[in-house]
């Protein structure tokens, strides 16, 4: 029979048994959509199924689906009707499964994983909260209300006010509508970019607009009156932050123009994270401010985005799949809503400068300062010339120290920059030169003092009890290098009349808000840190921030080294001087006359988009980055080598550079190694980012080798 006639068959068959087919997205690395039988659902519906033994929550993605295989094999969804299998779910919009649809083909992952990452697994199960449970404390809540009213006593009334304030957190009924009370003064300069970024949006909906705005010129204010106008419009916003730590200072500030913007980050309870989405669903108008997984939320009704930050590493997701880029997602995604899009930043990516110059954003510059103060002063201190002259007390120089000093007497504060948190970033013994490693990866362990001293591995979490003395010879252990931890003593001992505090990896989780709020209110003089400290706070008495070994900033294999150089040190410089003072900010180093320096001072200006160019890096081309991971080092270089030779087989016309290993090539016992591609940016970028999908999804499955391999494309 031919082919033909058999499809002919296979269809005839399926009409005449009145038996209907959806395809379904399940959060799987898989390559294909399964099958299912169902009698009503729809498009977006979510579906309770089983695969491979297991039951998961599946979307619908196509229905009347004709099967390729023997439909007597293929199982209903789970659940008696239609009903039963979708009542606990509420369905995905189109424009989500679409959304998903692009950033699975341009990560080069499955639609499966990008619906894992919308919807984890207890964001899934969280929304199944039983009907009749919500209707029996809708049912309590109304009771309790009612007898609140008719209380008379107080006990009775405070007793009946705990109960409904529980019933309602419960149920986290919240305020209805982000409509603010108030909208943003703006000042001339601000106003006359307000109406740039609108007159552009008038002619051109919907095109990407960078807000090249220097430190303290006020975007944030920008950002607040693009939103009032979008929710006036009757229109929703999402505002995108890349950290935690910067959410949870501006949420203050947005809430006041907008009661009931929606927070939304990792660090946020399990019924958050379960509540939100269902409140974006039913809400006509809303403003989200969240990290870069509120993008999969499901949105509706966007009518603008902001991107504050747009140049920060922390926008790029690196594991698991999708491995994307916050800031480039959400130019996708207003795409796909149709939504007005801003991307701020005081250092503008590379990126988003060759977007500007290849006219697909437009560029508006922000260039005044909101409290109209002047640019902090620059002073670079050669430590090396220093310590020749004993000019350096420990690892301050006294030139900083008197500034230090003369900030504290004015009563301002200073903020420290070490790019390293612990005590030492490792130990080593003196007699024999022993530098104790961790045993599961191949880097010195981190000295960290507290209640106890700890050796400790910063990649995957071992350590273990530290008494100075070396376990091979018995001799004396001493610490190499400095961090944040030694840093802070020393500032102690210099300054004990001050409240010295510390915000890095190791404060953060625990006590990060109360430190950020204290040094905001003034009750902290000193703030020591790590790269966190950079971000865009507002800190209103900070007029003297300084920098500690900033060669470590350099001293990075990687051709983004200078340009993070540079926006780090403005970040930093923009912290300071911002309500009409003036700032300084002081940089020790061993290499004063580095460019990146001469660029900080207005001495010199590197053109590094050329040398992008010179060297065909990105963005002149898109990097894409096999990532391979093995427990056996051995079958690891052999399956990483044959991979390269696949490659190389199919002809993709582009040098192909690996496999090698990085600079962390062993965590947790797994070895690493890592190949990489520069694609050109032309009309086949697209085809040879398939091809090698297609190989890679090839090898694995011939060599027994899946699980082992990641697609890291735009990797930073």
């Amino acid at each position: 029979m031919s082919c033909s006639k058999k499809n002919f068959f296979r269809i005839f068959v399926i009409v005449m048994s009145e038996r209907r087919f959806i395809k379904v997205i399940l959060p799987l690395r898989l390559e294909w959509q399964p099958v299912y039988e169902s009698a009503e659902a729809e498009i977006g519906d979510r579906v309770r199924v089983l695969f491979a033994g297991r039951e998961y929550t599946a979307v619908v993605s196509e229905v009347n689906v004709v099967p390729e295989t023997d439909v007597s094999k293929i199982r209903r969804v789970l659940g008696e009707d239609h009903e039963a299998a979708t009542q606990k779910f509420a369905p995905s919009t189109k424009e989500e499964i679409e959304f998903w649809r692009i950033v699975s083909d341009y990560y080069l992952c499955s639609i499966g994983e990008v619906y894992k990452a919308a919807y984890p697994s207890m964001k899934s199960t969280g929304e199944e909260m039983d009907a009749r449970k919500r209707e029996r404390l809708e049912t309590s809540l109304l009771k309790y209300r009612e007898k609140l009213e008719k209380a008379r006593k107080d006990t009775t009334k405070s007793s009946y006010e705990a109960k409904v304030a529980e019933l309602e957190k419960e149920l986290r009924v919240e305020d209805k509508g982000p409509l603010s009370a108030k909208v943003p003064v703006l000042s001339a300069s601000q106003q006359a970019a307000f109406d740039k970024i609108l007159s552009i949006w008038s002619t051109q909906p919907s095109r990407p607009v960078l807000l090249n705005g220097r430190t303290g010129s006020g975007k944030t204010e920008m950002y607040l009156k693009l939103a009032s106008e979008t929710i006036a419009r009757g229109k929703s916003v999402l505002y995108l932050v890349p950290e935690i730590a910067l959410s949870r200072q501006l949420e203050d500030r947005v809430r006041e123009y907008f009661p009931s913007v929606k927070v939304f980050h990792s660090g946020i309870s399990a019924t958050k994270k379960r509540d939100i989405p269902t409140e974006i669903r039913k809400s006509d108008t809303y403003i989200v401010l969240g990290t870069r997984s509120s993008l999969f939320l499901p949105h509706h009704n966007l009518g603008l985005i902001i991107v504050d930050e747009e140049h920060d590493s922390s926008y790029k997701q690196d594991s698991p799949a999708p491995r994307y880029n916050g800031r480039d997602t959400a130019v996708m995604l207003a795409k796909i809503q149709n939504a007005n899009i801003i991307l701020g930043s005081a250092t503008p990516s590379l990126e988003s400068l060759f977007s500007v110059s290849a006219g697909r954003f437009t560029e508006v510059k922000l260039e005044e300062r909101f409290f109209c103060g002047e640019e902090a002063d620059v002073m670079i201190i050669d430590t090396i010339a220093e310590r020749r002259k004993r000019g350096m007390k420990g690892d301050f120089s006294l030139k900083l120290i008197d500034e230090i000093r003369k900030t504290l007497a004015r009563g301002e504060q200073v903020a420290i920059l070490r790019a390293r948190r612990s005590y030492a970033p490792a130990v080593q013994c003196e007699d024999c030169g022993t530098i104790p490693k961790c045993p599961r990866c191949n880097v010195p362990l981190s000295l960290h003092k507290s209640a106890s001293e700890r050796l400790v591995c910063h990649y995957c979490g071992y350590s273990s009890p530290y008494d100075g003395v070396c376990s091979s010879c018995g001799g004396k252990l001493i610490p190499l290098g400095i961090g944040t931890q030694k840093i802070e003593e020393e500032v102690s001992e210099l300054f004990p009349d001050s409240t010295v505090a510390r915000l890095d990896g190791d404060t953060l989780e625990k006590e990060g808000k109360d430190i950020i709020e204290g040094f905001a209110k003034g009750t902290i003089d000193i703030l020591v840190g790590t790269q966190i400290m950079t971000k865009g706070f507002d800190f209103e008495s900070l007029s003297l921030v300084a920098v500690i070994e900033a060669d470590s900033l350099l001293a990075i294999q990687d051709f983004r080294a200078d340009e993070r150089a540079i926006q780090l040190l403005e970040q930093f410089r923009g912290r300071s001087g911002r309500r009409g003072e003036k700032g300084l900010i002081v940089i020790q180093t061993r290499e004063p006359e580095h460019p990146v320096f001469k660029e900080l001072t207005g001495e010199a200006k590197p053109d590094m988009l050329s040398e992008r160019r010179l060297f065909s890096y990105p963005p002149f081309t898109r990097e894409l980055r096999l990532i391979l991971k093995d427990t056996s080092e051995r079958r690891l270089d052999y399956m990483s080598k044959e991979l390269v030779s696949s490659l190389e087989s199919i002809g993709l016309g582009i040098p192909i550079i690996g496999p090698y290993s990085p600079r962390m090539e062993k965590i947790s016992d797994v070895h690493i190694r890592n190949i990489r591609m520069m694609l050109p940016r032309d009309r086949q970028l697209s085809k040879r980012k398939k091809d090698i999908e297609k190989a890679v999804l090839s090898f694995e499955k011939d060599r027994l080798y899946q699980s082992h391999i990641a697609i890291d494309v735009d990797p930073l």
